[in-house]
């Protein structure tokens, strides 16, 4: 019986011969990262994600892990991130907060690690988090007038955003050359703290993410009416830092 490990370290020589005996030489490096390299993993709800990093060769022939991925999906291991080393290179420009958040959360399991020496501009970080804010802004504002206003509608809704705008705050405290928390908590004070943002809010939206409170519907709506107008807020400050 396949068994959801309480620890991810519990699987690593498996999964590193698993996807050896599949790649060989062309495996370059294997990297988990996200919440199960963090406090945040809560076994049974947390999935595990790896990145594998492969040569030119290996990554043209993405079926030989067809078998590998299902495996291992019933031990809560998402479908990795398949990379090669000039895609990351090449990517920081246009993808900063992305690798900015692996490489804040990660640990190197298998081969070289790809992410200890990346470097990233600022301005870069800033465009794209402008874009990203603004853009989910949009999207946020959308779902919540499709919601009708009914209580299921904005839990999905809430679910389904929130750890992205927090991928962001990561982001924005790098902007300020400040270390990033490693859990979701530390990581909303501070980010709050330093942007000027309602903490009591996003602690609200974490706690309903993560079905610590259960609000009914009309504080459901104010939550949803409050989270909208942090977030506009947050995107004209962003703004402003690009003078």
């Amino acid at each position: 019986m396949s068994r959801i490990p309480k620890d991810p370290k519990e699987i690593f020589d498996e999964f590193i011969a698993d996807y050896k005996a599949v790649y060989g030489n062309d495996l370059v490096s294997i990297i988990l990262y996200g919440s199960a390299a963090s406090r945040d993993y809560r076994p049974g709800e947390s999935d595990i994600n790896f990145m594998i990093v492969l040569t030119e060769a290996g990554i043209k022939d993405p079926e030989r892990s067809f078998k590998l991925i299902k495996k291992w999906k019933k031990r809560m291991v998402a479908t990795p991130l398949f990379l090669t080393e000039d895609y990351i290179d090449t990517s920081t420009d246009v993808y900063p907060i992305e690798y900015l958040n692996f490489q804040k959360r990660y640990v190197p399991v298998y081969g070289k690690d790809v992410l200890k020496e990346l470097a990233f501009t600022k301005e870069f970080i800033r465009l794209q988090a402008e874009r990203e804010i603004k853009g989910k802004f949009l999207i946020l504002r959308s779902a919540y007038l499709e919601s009708a206003g009914k209580r299921a509608a904005l839990i999905h809704i809430i679910g389904r955003s929130l750890y992205s705008f927090m991928a962001i705050f990561s982001a924005l405290l790098a902007l300020k050359d400040m270390e990033t928390p490693q859990d979701r908590r530390s990581l909303i004070t501070e980010t709050c703290r330093v942007f000027g943002l309602d903490s009591l809010i996003f602690m609200k939206l974490l706690n309903i993410r993560e079905q610590r409170i259960k609000p009914d519907e009309k504080e459901l709506n104010k939550v949803l009416k409050d989270y909208l107008n942090e977030i506009e807020k947050l995107s004209k400050i962003v703004d402003k830092l690009g003078g």
